[in-house]
């Protein structure tokens, strides 16, 4: 059957460089691995913003055309059918089980897939915000594949790697956080990446109308707004 037509587009800022590894250098290194050709799979688990989806996109953009993205938070709603047709890449990055977990056909189409990919020699990454035995799969089988992959868990990163985190994405987006401001965010915004990342965007806007450096006092004056 042919595929169905993914509209998606990986983010231009998820790759593997701009990830700070602090704590999870094994997944990063196993992951890197598997985009490089490694014949493995594997099960990345780990709370809300530790970067899962960051790295699953990564993988992709690394290992090029013979891989696919497949963010279920997005396509859950599609059903099945999205994923027909998968079997025959080299890697399938399965991003948010936990989104059609309880769900008897995704859960049925996903093992399905799980076994195809291994009859045409492809490999498998999934990621969930719990290890394989803690995500509320209902099917046995597909329960039985998710044990037999290697597990990894993504930890959060702690008060100066996630300052390094905010440092490199404000440099790759040509701008210039001081320390101090980065760790001023850290007390005035939500801890988590994803919120500190979304402050970093609107700070980015904000300095290029203003014409302004990301100083502490302008920083300061953009969050009060």
């Amino acid at each position: 059957m042919a595929q169905m037509a993914l509209p998606l587009k990986l983010a231009d800022h998820a790759v593997f460089g701009s990830f700070v590894t602090a704590g999870n250098e094994v997944p990063v290194a196993a992951l890197r691995d598997i985009a490089a050709g490694a014949d493995a799979s594997a099960f990345l688990w780990g709370a809300r913003a530790t970067g899962k989806s960051h790295l699953l996109q990564a993988l992709c953009a690394e290992a090029g055309d013979e891989s696919v993205y497949v963010p279920l938070r997005e396509l859950g709603a599609a059903g099945p059918a999205a994923i027909e047709g998968l079997d025959r890449r080299g890697i399938v990055c399965i991003d948010d089980l936990d989104c059609v977990a309880g769900n008897a056909d995704w859960e049925m189409g996903l093992f399905r897939l799980y076994n195809d990919l291994q009859a045409h020699a492809g490999r498998v990454v999934v990621s969930a915000s719990a290890a394989p035995r803690e995500v509320d799969i209902r099917l046995p089988d597909l329960v039985s594949r998710l044990m037999q992959l290697p597990a990894y868990r993504l930890e959060a990163l702690g008060e100066d790697g996630c300052v390094a985190a905010l440092k490199l994405r404000a440099e790759l987006r040509g701008l210039t956080l001081p320390d101090e401001t980065a760790r001023y965010l850290m007390t005035h915004s939500r801890r988590d990446m994803a919120s500190l990342y979304a402050t970093l965007d609107r700070l980015d806007d904000a300095a290029l109308r203003a014409k302004r450096r990301l100083t502490v006092p302008f920083v300061s004056a953009v969050l009060k707004d």
